[in-house]
């Protein structure tokens, strides 16, 4: 995740600024960059590409001074890893500088319709279209209230946010957003903080305001103004926490679970990072860790994984299948690696693991490239083995994944799955991404449909009180949801130890509707894709034998959610990316069960993050 950090007050704000980079930079960034605005009334920049000691070294040559500025380290979602892709990005003057988190949705029409008016652009990150449509915004009505004018661009845009606004025209004051990833305020004694995690506010106060979706914020030394968008004034009250380094990690949330559950919407973006331009449709060769020619080359390709990621790529065999049209053998590592495996130079061996440390992975990979096969790994840490072993790797930017059920290591995985899909049809000549492209416009609105799968949360959790006391649940999906319902079983037996089964849901009638009877809850996914016919058969079979449904179905579906006893909502996306939005609700049900239940949701019982032994 990308970091934010923000000063206003009496001291000089570069070496805050920085000390509250470093505090991130455990997330690992490709570049980073402060904004300070100096006492002759100018805002000057600093950016770096690569980690933060090429920025710190840049400013010891360079010294900005100054007691009001910005600063932020990034992952690649719009453009390569680039010092003109770097925050803080500025407008035309120079004189507005902004720092973002998060993807704007409809950047791409904000983008044409500045460049025809002339404003030149210097990036190609969706976040230089805020400092851009904000500066022209002020050159058209340099007279109206700055902070108004911030608001009225905001409101005209869609997509996700946590954005931090600059302006040498209204000296001392920042402008606070959120519309999705976090933001946190820091109040301190005649200055005042901001920050994307709360780790880089404790050096200078344990006062918070965590802000909610839909704030706005006009922050001096000595005052915190929150409205919404539309001006009304919010009621943010401060917190003073008691943290240690690791509860502040938590960022307010009560597990590490919570929290990577709700970093999903933001993950996912990062994931995408510069492996792929949701303007242009081009893909990175270098992100994406394997050659066009290469996969052009082979027969087929084989993935092997474990748990969770096993589950992922079931996902991706469907995707890869469909999309780019080449077959696809899915295994458990530790089956692979004690097998005769028939692959060789025409095969590729996908390895899938978020720690990139497996033991069962990581040799099943070295077989893989003992008998000439190429190898890619799916990882989410730089540097682990399965990294150092692999051909190449495509990189999964999820963050720490500290609570040991997966949830954010799996939505990226399926990300990063997806995107290869299309590479490969694209290098299997099956066509290329043109700018407009559905899949393009679904990666866009990805981060939103997340957050919507998050709100069901309330639903979610009234509706544990009732699981929480099953002693058994079966899972049921069909296509690429069969995975998911696999992952919805996996994740409540592992941290609430209620025994829970998956199943395609055609083949219930082929054993496990002989266990179905009215004290038998059956979760079921049932979006409205091609299969949606299909699986609501299978879920009438359900109900004429008493069996306890609850369906996740689309928006305003008129069929499954006329029968079932539970319905809720799930955001309809493309469909190469609805297993996950998917998945969100049942991560979000094992968790309320388990909490119910009193288990230790970031530490279940016997189990262990990475899994380094045989």
């Amino acid at each position: 995740m990308c970091g934010i950090v923000g000063y206003v007050g009496p001291r000089e704000a570069t070496p805050i600024l920085v000390d509250g980079l470093k505090r991130l930079e455990y997330r690992g960034y490709d570049s980073a960059g402060i904004a300070v605005l100096g006492e002759d009334g100018l805002v000057r920049v600093t950016r770096s590409e690569g980690k933060l000691g090429n920025l710190t070294a840049r400013i010891e040559g360079e010294p900005l001074a100054g007691r009001t500025g910005i600063g932020h380290t990034r992952w690649a979602t719009h453009g390569r890893p680039s010092e003109e892709n770097a925050h803080p990005h500025r407008d035309a003057s120079g004189r507005v500088v902004v720092i973002h988190n998060g993807i704007i949705e409809n950047f791409l029409p904000l983008k044409k319709a500045l460049l025809a008016r002339g404003v030149p652009f210097t990036s190609e990150t969706d976040s230089e279209v805020i400092a851009q449509a904000i500066g022209a915004a002020h050159s058209d009505a340099p007279d109206r209230p700055f902070g108004e004018i911030v608001r009225t661009v905001l409101s005209g845009m869609t997509g996700m946010y946590a954005v931090v606004v600059l302006s040498a025209d209204e000296p001392h004051v920042l402008y606070v957003a959120k519309n999705g990833p976090p933001i946190v305020l820091g109040l301190g004694e005649g200055e005042n903080l901001v920050a994307s995690d709360a780790t880089a506010l404790l050096p200078h106060t344990r006062d918070l305001v965590f802000l909610e979706d839909g704030d706005f914020v006009r922050l001096t030394a000595t005052t915190v103004e929150v409205t919404g968008l539309d001006g009304v004034p919010r009621s943010r009250p401060s917190r003073r926490v008691p943290w240690d380094a690791v509860a502040a990690e938590k960022g307010g949330y009560p597990h590490f679970m919570a929290k990577e559950i709700a970093e999903q919407p933001t993950v996912v973006v990062e994931t995408v990072g510069h492996k792929l331009s949701l303007e242009t449709g081009r893909f990175s060769e270098d992100a994406m860790g394997v050659s066009p020619k290469l996969l052009a080359g082979v027969d087929r390709i084989v993935i092997v994984a474990c748990g969770t990621s096993w589950h992922a790529g079931l996902v991706g065999k469907f995707l890869l299948e469909e999309v780019a049209r080449v077959p696809v053998e899915v295994d458990y590592s530790s089956e692979f690696r004690y097998r005769r495996s028939l692959v060789g130079p025409r095969t590729l061996v996908v390895g899938i693991s978020q720690s990139g440390e497996t033991a069962d992975t990581v040799a099943a990979l070295t077989d893989a490239k003992r008998s000439g096969a190429p190898t890619v790994g799916v990882v989410n840490v730089p540097g682990s083995a399965i990294a150092r072993l692999v051909d190449g790797v495509l990189a999964t930017h999820a963050g720490p994944e500290i609570g040991v059920a997966s949830t954010k290591a799996f939505t990226t995985q399926l990300v990063a799955l997806a995107l290869l899909a299309y590479y490969a049809r694209e290098a299997r000549g099956g066509g290329g991404l043109e700018p407009g492209d559905p899949f393009l416009a679904g990666l866009a609105h990805l981060p939103v449909a997340l957050q919507q799968a998050l709100a069901l949360e309330p639903k979610i959790e009234k509706l544990s009180r009732t699981l929480a006391h099953a002693r058994d649940v079966l899972f049921l999906g069909r296509g690429a949801h069969y995975p998911v319902a696999l992952e919805g079983a996996l994740k409540l037996k592992e941290i609430s130890y209620i025994h829970a089964e998956g199943y395609p849901a055609g083949e219930m009638k082929h054993g496990p509707i002989a266990l179905i009877d009215g004290e038998l809850p059956v979760v079921a996914l049932a979006p409205k894709d091609a299969l949606y016919d299909k699986v609501a058969s299978n879920l009438r079979e359900v109900k004429a034998r008493e069996g306890r449904l609850i369906a996740f179905v689309s928006p305003g579906d008129e069929d499954v959610a006329t029968f079932a006893d539970e319905v809720l909502e799930v955001p309809l996306v493309h469909p190469a990316l609805q297993p996950v939005v998917s998945v969100v609700p049942l991560q979000l049900l094992a968790y309320h069960v388990a909490r119910r239940r009193g288990c230790d949701v970031d530490q279940p019982r016997n189990l262990a993050k990475s899994v380094t032994v045989e």
